[in-house]
């Protein structure tokens, strides 16, 4: 071995800073029984948990997995796993299995009380895993377990915590039992199987490559027996998680090819575009469209349909919407359940645009002058909005949606607000920026 082989194998020596292994085998067996405050600790990051899915609040769910003790009997039954202490393992499973039960019976009596059932996208993101869960579970167990072997502990822990994500699948399959969708509680149940077994099956690796010492000795055939249910566990789990992700990537790969459609067949036609719906779940596939001004004929709508094919988007069938009545709905549907301010402020632009009259100014003139007095701005609608006031009294004003190059200042803004005021001799108008 030359000395550079020895000074690298040296600089990467987990040996080195590693904790008393006597030490790390008492913290590790302390931290697996859950009784009395582990299990109040548990119930309410249970509760925080499930009111992050239920408002689509990342932070709220960071903070829940922080506090979360879950780790606690995954890594213990590593260890047990990895020392053969199967004094350790059952208890280490015993203790993940009342605290499996008890997230599932908090998280089931929230989501059942909850007068908000609809599933927000944090949640729906924990009921089709994938490989790359596996991935995270796995190298988030290792450094897990390389941290609590450390002397310094160092921040890696609340990472590891909030990497496997072991809170949301639990508060997911939880909410699936609330509402008696099964497919959801196997596909969030699924993932936390996952992240259980893969940061365990981590902490069995690190265990034994630091070599902590056996608390039974077993024969050959006994060893050959553990390593060979584990190879079938890993296995097991891995197979539909590769499906699940080729299906991740049909379905990315799937949209690009939409986005690609709708930006060359219409966005660069410069038919403005106000609700866009992609149903890849559906058979046949659905793309469902609407725009703010222009009408599409029967014919057109069959000769894009016919275009689909070009783009190798097949088993799809285009839609456009020019309805109005329950396209406004649509949006409305939107606009209530997005929790996010900034979306639902475009939302609401949408929602003002579906609801134009369909008696539009000539703005060809006033889009000829818009663009000399403000070059940035490539594109601009006017149409009427009918609003109410208390009285129920119907007021008619201009709404103007316009697209530019590049983000114009406030006094800008307000310029070409106080000239359109004068151009159109009307009192009061709405202008608002439309996204490209």
């Amino acid at each position: 071995m030359t000395d550079l082989t020895q000074k690298i194998l040296n600089f990467i020596d987990l040996h080195k800073g590693e904790e008393n292994k006597k030490s790390v085998i008492e913290n590790i067996t302390g931290s697996v029984s859950f009784r009395g405050s582990n299990i109040w600790i548990l119930a309410c990051a249970i509760i925080i948990a499930s009111v992050g899915l239920n408002v689509n609040s990342t932070a709220v769910i960071i903070g829940a997995m922080l506090i979360s003790p879950l780790m606690g009997p995954i890594v213990g039954a590593g260890f047990g796993l990895g020392m053969y202490d199967f004094e350790l393992l059952k208890k280490s499973i015993k203790n993940l299995v009342i605290a499996t039960l008890v997230s599932l019976v908090t998280s089931t009596i929230y989501f059942y009380l909850s007068p908000f059932k609809e599933a927000q996208s944090e949640l729906l993101a924990r009921t089709s895993p994938n490989i790359y869960d596996i991935l995270i579970a796995f190298f988030g167990g290792l450094v897990g377990v390389i941290a609590v072997t450390r002397v310094e502990k160092g921040n890696p822990i609340p990472g590891v915590a909030i990497a496997t994500a072991l809170m949301p699948p639990l508060c997911t399959a939880g909410y699936s039992l609330a509402l008696g969708n099964f497919i959801y509680f196997l596909g969030a149940m699924y993932l936390y199987t996952i992240n259980c077994v893969f940061i365990c099956i981590a902490t069995f690796m690190i265990v034994k490559y630091l070599k902590y010492p056996i608390a039974k000795q077993l024969d050959i055939k006994h060893e050959k027996q553990v390593k060979y249910g584990i190879s079938v566990l890993i296995l097991f789990l891995i197979v539909p998680s590769v499906y699940f992700a080729y299906q991740l990537y049909n379905q990315k790969s799937y949209t690009s090819r939409t986005e690609i459609f709708i930006q060359n067949e219409f966005l660069n036609n410069d038919y403005p575009l106000i609700y866009k719906k992609i149903r890849y779940n559906t058979n046949p596939k659905r793309i469902e469209l609407a725009f703010l001004a222009k009408k599409f004929d029967d014919s057109e709508i069959i000769g894009l349909n016919k275009k689909l094919a070009d783009y190798n988007l097949p088993n799809t069938k285009l839609i456009i919407r020019q309805d109005t009545v329950n396209l406004r709905r649509d949006i409305m549907n939107q606009i209530n359940s997005n929790q996010n301010i900034a979306d639902q402020k475009d939302i609401l632009i949408t929602s003002l645009q579906s609801q134009l009259s369909q008696y539009h100014f000539n703005t060809k003139q006033i889009n000829d002058e818009v663009k000399i007095l403000f070059p940035t701005i490539t594109s601009l609608e006017i149409g009427n909005y009918t609003i109410e006031n208390k009285e129920n009294k119907s007021k008619i004003i201009p709404v103007i949606l316009y697209q530019t190059k590049k983000k114009i200042d406030l006094d800008t803004q307000q310029k070409m607000k106080l000239w359109l005021k004068e151009r159109l001799k009307k009192d009061s108008i709405e202008v608002y920026q439309q996204n490209n």
